[in-house]
């Protein structure tokens, strides 16, 4: 009978061991603490009315990396997904990035005190044409911002499916001639260039890409003063 109590203390004691090493575990009994996010794809693109999936990864303080889904509660392995433009693109709980118009998007994954950003481009696919608002060249002093009250600063309005004048400033890429006296501000709407130190005259348009196509818009010129 002694040896059958024995052998009950030390299997009790075995078990306890080995509950004190799972504990001891990282890990084990605790969910981990997501230190790192990153969104993937990064800078993603998606044209309006159509969807696209995002994905989150993580890692521990340990740089080992976490399994992360999309949720409501923030924490653990849960991030939450946000879009600080939803009128330009949405994002689900689930991490699905919708279009809604033209422009950009920041989208943010979080969880706890770890957060990571990306820009979403939402484009058109179906642009026929784009054009400049106003499409008039224009004088500024050197060493100065374009101001937006007196014409200078710029819109580009788009053609698509037989509709006119949908605003795709924030998605086009600006295009400065030779010399470069002047500097655009690309996704902004709407756009106001700054100036260089010294005077000159620059040609400028915007590019649009619609799918696989590239469109030009009409251009202008901008003079910079001498000082």
């Amino acid at each position: 009978m002694p040896s059958r109590n024995k052998l009950r203390i030390a299997g009790s004691f075995a078990a306890l061991l080995i509950f004190a090493l799972g504990v001891g575990c990282t890990g084990f009994f605790v969910n981990p603490t997501v230190s790192t996010i990153s969104i993937l794809p990064p800078s993603p693109t998606v044209s309006v009315g159509l969807s696209t999936q995002l994905s989150a990864a993580g890692t521990d303080s340990n740089g080992n990396p976490i399994t992360l889904t999309g949720g409501t509660s923030c924490t653990g392995t849960t991030v939450c997904w946000s879009s600080d433009t939803p009128s330009v693109a949405t994002i689900s709980t689930g991490g699905t990035l919708t279009g809604v118009s033209a422009g950009t998007s920041t989208i943010t994954a979080a969880s706890g005190t770890a957060s990571a950003t990306t820009t979403a481009t939402v484009t058109l696919a179906n642009v026929t044409s784009i054009v400049l608002s106003p499409n008039t060249s224009f004088s500024m002093a050197a060493s100065s911002t374009a101001g937006s009250g007196n014409g200078q600063c710029l819109t580009v309005l788009a053609t698509a499916g037989g509709q006119t004048g949908i605003d795709v400033t924030a998605s086009v890429t600006w295009q400065v001639g030779t010399p470069s006296v002047i500097t655009p501000q690309n996704a902004e709407d709407p756009m106001c260039v700054q100036s260089s130190a010294t005077g000159g005259t620059s040609t400028l348009y915007a590019q649009y890409t619609s799918g696989t196509t590239v469109i030009n818009s009409d251009s202008i010129t901008v003079t910079v003063t001498a000082p």
